[in-house]
């Protein structure tokens, strides 16, 4: 069920979660674990391609050379990785659910990937006349989880393609941002791992099946939760330079008191267009979920779609 706070719909999840403590002394031993066995795991990680030109083959094929030289990690065959994606129907967006990023990463079998779009575009402007400029956008997703961990959106110009583009490239290969990817992936599969041990452990969240919409809802004596006032999340310049335009997913815990608690992606954009959403969810204030005329707490999914503002 889903709720778009531009149109008015509503909907979610009633929830009701269960979540028993863990002692200290087991999580400082996860973590001493982590420690010890960090250095002797590698992670497998898959380059997806980044566009049709050139440029996007020198780009992919540039990370791909660099990630393959960290002892840490394992990169996938580029043929065979592409061959999975076009196999699950993945076309290049850098707009997916996390579940579809899921899907991904299985036909992957991969445990991190990188997609992303390079191009060296010919422009002009008022200040400076005819130039180039050569981008990559580069996300680096989670198999596991689906979730985007990283973004970024390298960009140069020059009077002259082929030197825009060798900017790029050197960018590309640096250390600096290499081991910035190095650390994210090392990060993150310690936190999966622990994440995973935990969630073995405990006992299954128990959550309640949603109405599919307002109408089964108040046959079901449920008043689904409302907004205060609408906010609409701001469109950052971040997403400006990149012109993007996407549509980004949350799913939002509405308490008892219509307060938010939990917010989660569950589509993903970049760009800073996440950011810019949650951070506009939280201000949110709810009349809360009803069920037989007593406040329940509520997990509703709200979508906002981001287009580039008019010049």
């Amino acid at each position: 069920m889903r709720a778009n706070p531009e149109t008015g719909g509503h909907g979610g999840l009633p929830l009701q979660l269960h979540r028993p403590p863990f002692t200290i002394v087991k999580i400082v031993f996860l973590l001493a674990l982590l420690a010890c066995n960090s250095r002797a795991q590698t992670s497998k990680v898959s380059v997806l391609d980044f566009g049709s030109q050139s440029i996007a083959q020198r780009a992919a094929e540039t990370l791909r050379n660099r990630l393959r030289i960290v002892g840490a990690l394992q990169v996938t065959d580029a043929d065979l990785s592409r061959a999975a994606a076009k196999g699950v129907g993945y076309s290049g967006s850098l707009n997916l659910t996390v579940n579809e990023a899921r899907d991904l990463g299985a036909a992957l079998a991969t445990e991190f990937y990188i997609i992303g779009d390079a191009q060296t575009l010919r422009r002009s402007s008022f200040e400076k006349p005819v130039y180039f400029e050569s981008y990559c956008s580069i996300f680096l997703v989670s198999a596991r989880t689906g979730k985007l961990l990283f973004w970024d959106r390298p960009s140069f110009e020059n009077s002259e393609a082929t030197r825009a583009e060798t900017l790029l490239s050197q960018h590309l290969a640096d250390d600096a941002f290499i081991n910035r990817l190095v650390a994210i992936i090392s990060k993150t599969k310690q936190e999966e791992t622990i994440q995973s041990t935990v969630l073995n452990s405990s006992v299954d969240a128990v959550i309640e099946e949603a109405p599919e919409d307002e109408k089964v809802a108040a046959d079901q004596g449920i008043r689904l939760p409302r907004p205060y006032r609408r906010l609409r999340p701001g469109y950052p310049d971040t997403a400006a330079r990149a012109e993007a335009e996407a549509v980004v997913d949350v799913a939002v815990d509405v308490g008892a008191d219509g307060e938010v608690g939990e917010v989660q992606i569950v589509r993903w954009a970049g760009f800073g267009l996440d950011e810019s959403t949650v951070a506009t969810v939280r201000q949110l204030h709810f009349f809360p979920a009803m069920k037989n005329s007593a406040p329940i707490p509520m997990r509703v999914l709200l979508r906002y779609n981001f287009r580039k503002p008019p010049r």
